[in-house]
Protein backbone atom coordinates (compact mmCIF):
# COMPACT_ATOMS: atom_id res chain seq x y z
CA UNK A 1 0.00 0.00 0.00
CA UNK A 2 1.08 3.61 -1.04
CA UNK A 3 1.51 6.24 1.63
CA UNK A 4 1.93 4.65 4.73
CA UNK A 5 5.37 6.19 6.09
CA UNK A 6 3.20 9.10 5.25
CA UNK A 7 0.34 8.18 7.21
CA UNK A 8 3.15 7.18 10.41
CA UNK A 9 4.61 10.05 10.42
CA UNK A 10 1.69 11.99 11.40
CA UNK A 11 2.04 9.55 14.90
CA UNK A 12 -1.66 9.83 15.57
CA UNK A 13 -3.55 7.99 18.17
CA UNK A 14 -4.42 4.79 16.30
CA UNK A 15 -7.35 4.42 18.56
CA UNK A 16 -8.24 8.20 17.10
CA UNK A 17 -8.95 7.16 13.59
CA UNK A 18 -9.33 4.36 10.93
CA UNK A 19 -8.42 4.34 7.09
CA UNK A 20 -11.07 3.95 5.50
CA UNK A 21 -11.67 4.44 1.08
CA UNK A 22 -9.65 2.38 -0.54
CA UNK A 23 -7.12 1.56 2.00
CA UNK A 24 -8.81 -1.14 3.25
CA UNK A 25 -8.78 -2.63 -0.08
CA UNK A 26 -4.84 -1.76 -0.76
CA UNK A 27 -3.65 -3.49 2.09
CA UNK A 28 -5.01 -6.53 1.37
CA UNK A 29 -3.28 -6.32 -1.98
CA UNK A 30 -7.14 -6.03 -3.88
CA UNK A 31 -6.23 -3.12 -5.53
CA UNK A 32 -3.48 0.38 -5.18
CA UNK A 33 -4.35 3.53 -3.94
CA UNK A 34 -3.95 6.94 -5.15
CA UNK A 35 -4.15 8.68 -1.76
CA UNK A 36 -5.46 8.00 1.91
CA UNK A 37 -8.92 8.63 3.95
CA UNK A 38 -8.74 8.42 7.51
CA UNK A 39 -11.76 8.95 9.56
CA UNK A 40 -11.44 10.98 13.03
CA UNK A 41 -12.79 11.16 16.66
CA UNK A 42 -14.18 14.39 17.48
CA UNK A 43 -11.52 15.05 20.03
CA UNK A 44 -8.50 14.54 17.22
CA UNK A 45 -10.40 16.50 14.67
CA UNK A 46 -10.13 19.36 17.16
CA UNK A 47 -6.14 18.82 17.57
CA UNK A 48 -5.57 18.80 13.73
CA UNK A 49 -7.78 21.65 13.37
CA UNK A 50 -4.77 23.58 15.36
CA UNK A 51 -2.08 22.41 13.16
CA UNK A 52 -4.13 22.55 9.31
CA UNK A 53 -6.46 24.56 7.23
CA UNK A 54 -10.11 22.33 5.96
CA UNK A 55 -10.12 22.30 2.11
CA UNK A 56 -13.01 23.77 -0.16
CA UNK A 57 -14.64 20.48 0.85
CA UNK A 58 -14.07 21.05 4.40
CA UNK A 59 -11.86 18.16 4.68
CA UNK A 60 -8.25 18.10 6.10
CA UNK A 61 -5.29 17.66 3.43
CA UNK A 62 -1.69 16.80 4.69
CA UNK A 63 0.29 15.64 1.44
CA UNK A 64 -2.03 12.87 0.09
CA UNK A 65 -3.60 12.42 3.05
CA UNK A 66 -7.45 13.44 3.48
CA UNK A 67 -8.73 13.84 6.78
CA UNK A 68 -12.72 13.50 7.61
CA UNK A 69 -14.42 13.41 10.97
CA UNK A 70 -17.69 12.81 9.70
CA UNK A 71 -18.87 9.96 6.70
CA UNK A 72 -22.12 10.96 6.47
CA UNK A 73 -24.83 10.52 5.05
CA UNK A 74 -23.51 6.72 4.88
CA UNK A 75 -22.94 6.30 9.16
CA UNK A 76 -23.95 8.39 11.51
CA UNK A 77 -21.11 7.69 13.98
CA UNK A 78 -17.40 7.58 13.44
CA UNK A 79 -16.37 6.57 16.77
CA UNK A 80 -17.80 2.74 16.11
CA UNK A 81 -16.15 2.58 12.80
CA UNK A 82 -12.75 3.30 14.36
CA UNK A 83 -13.17 1.19 17.74
CA UNK A 84 -13.85 -1.74 15.23
CA UNK A 85 -11.28 -1.06 12.96
CA UNK A 86 -9.12 -4.03 12.12
CA UNK A 87 -5.38 -3.35 12.99
CA UNK A 88 -2.99 -4.46 9.82
CA UNK A 89 0.92 -3.53 10.21
CA UNK A 90 -0.30 -1.52 13.52
CA UNK A 91 -2.32 0.72 11.42
CA UNK A 92 -6.30 0.79 12.06
CA UNK A 93 -8.55 0.47 8.82
CA UNK A 94 -12.13 0.15 8.86
CA UNK A 95 -13.37 -2.65 8.55
CA UNK A 96 -14.15 -4.13 4.70
CA UNK A 97 -17.85 -4.97 5.62
CA UNK A 98 -18.60 -1.34 5.99
CA UNK A 99 -16.35 -0.65 3.37
CA UNK A 100 -18.61 -2.52 1.25
CA UNK A 101 -21.77 -1.16 2.33
CA UNK A 102 -20.51 2.28 1.66
CA UNK A 103 -19.47 1.61 -2.24
CA UNK A 104 -22.90 -0.41 -2.49
CA UNK A 105 -24.70 2.99 -1.97
CA UNK A 106 -21.98 5.10 -3.88
CA UNK A 107 -23.13 2.72 -6.75
CA UNK A 108 -20.08 4.11 -9.03
CA UNK A 109 -18.48 1.91 -11.79
CA UNK A 110 -15.62 2.10 -9.99
CA UNK A 111 -17.21 1.20 -6.33
CA UNK A 112 -18.85 -1.69 -7.85
CA UNK A 113 -15.76 -3.43 -8.75
CA UNK A 114 -14.80 -3.11 -5.15
CA UNK A 115 -17.76 -4.64 -4.16
CA UNK A 116 -16.51 -7.52 -5.99
CA UNK A 117 -13.04 -7.46 -5.24
CA UNK A 118 -14.25 -7.22 -1.51
CA UNK A 119 -17.04 -9.95 -1.76
CA UNK A 120 -14.46 -12.14 -3.49
CA UNK A 121 -11.59 -11.58 -1.11
CA UNK A 122 -14.28 -12.14 2.40
CA UNK A 123 -15.48 -15.70 0.34
CA UNK A 124 -11.67 -16.33 -0.25
CA UNK A 125 -11.49 -15.72 3.76
CA UNK A 126 -13.70 -17.95 4.81
CA UNK A 127 -12.69 -21.22 3.37
CA UNK A 128 -9.08 -20.70 4.41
Amino acid sequence: MKYLTELKKLNLPTDQYAVFGSGPLAIRNLRSNEDIDIIVTDELWQTLMDKYKPNKKGFLEVGVIEILNHWEPYFDKSEPLIKNADFIEGIPFVKLEHIKSWKERMGREKDLNDVKLIDDYLKQQKTI
